[in-house]
């Protein structure tokens, strides 16, 4: 079996602004070390909610909800969505503003057979991690990893890429309701783990 070796990212290589960390974490690995084994994936797609963005959960201010967003950039904000998913974000910004990445397409690397014998409905490996809802149970991620230091010690992180993307394209926001025009959805063209519909990629 191939061996993937992404090295843990430094929060000095992460960029402050929420749009550019959105395009830079495509191809980023996100890296989950469990004790029976490690579950990792690349990052294929995410959406910007940057600051003063009405769809974003920091709009109104910081609650103890959504403190993790208004961390130093590269910590997880982890929230419960329509009451089914977990969501992954990643902070974005210097602390005290609230923004945030959200993570929402994954290309699995390693620890596909544990993700699989979690997975009832997945036949195919990429829609394992296709889609937030569905990235987060692969990585075996909730509300225990709100606020983790991506950046840090520990088996939740994010690495560097195991190889370069493809060219990356840009489109609207999918499942809000406010800012729907703004084309903060950032992903890697042609890779089919990649979710929502064909039509909203441009």
């Amino acid at each position: 079996m191939r061996r993937f070796r992404p090295r843990r990212l430094r929060r000095s290589e992460l960029p402050t602004g929420t749009l550019q960390l959105a395009r830079f974490l495509i191809g980023k690995t996100l890296v989950h070390d469990l004790p029976e084994g490690r579950i990792s994936g690349r990052i294929v797609e995410t959406e910007a909610y940057p600051p003063g963005d009405a769809a974003g959960h920091a709009f109104r201010g910081q609650t103890p909800r959504n403190s993790s967003l208004f961390l130093e950039r590269g910590h997880a904000y982890v929230y419960f969505a329509y009451g089914v998913h977990w969501l992954l974000n990643v902070s974005s910004e210097l602390p005290g503003v609230g923004a945030g990445v959200l993570l929402r397409g994954l290309e699995l690397l390693e620890g596909i057979d544990l993700v699989q014998r979690e997975s009832r409905k997945a036949p195919r490996v990429c829609d394992l991690g296709r889609g937030p809802g569905r990235l987060t149970a692969a990585m075996r991620i909730d509300k225990r990893y709100d606020g983790v230091d991506l950046c840090a010690a520990g088996p939740l992180w994010l690495g560097t890429e195991v190889r370069p993307p493809q060219p990356i394209g840009k489109a609207v926001r999918i499942g809000i309701t406010r800012d729907v025009e703004r084309r903060f959805r950032f992903y890697e063209r042609g890779n089919p783990c990649v979710s929502g519909p064909a039509r909203l990629l441009t």
